[in-house]
């Protein structure tokens, strides 16, 4: 038996939306580390003078995409 299927929605949704958060933001800024050349390119890039915002907000977006199919697929369809 799925052991989703008695998981709350609200606590499942959670679960997979900030781990994935957290994981794609670690990803992003090693990435970015590498990319745009240490510590002092990845600021420029991503941190400086508003740019955080679009930084955070797309991982947030695809965070909460990701957490809503992933909730919908344990909870309803894996059998």
């Amino acid at each position: 038996m799925n052991q989703y299927k008695n998981t709350s929605f609200v606590k499942l949704f959670l679960r997979f939306t900030v781990v994935f958060f957290v994981i794609v933001t670690i990803i992003k800024s090693v990435m970015g580390f590498f990319q745009f050349d240490g510590l002092e390119g990845l600021k420029n890039e991503y941190f400086i003078d508003g740019k955080w915002q679009p930084f955070i907000k797309m991982i947030w977006v695809m965070s909460l995409i990701y957490g809503v199919l992933m909730t919908v697929y344990y909870k309803f369809i894996k059998k």
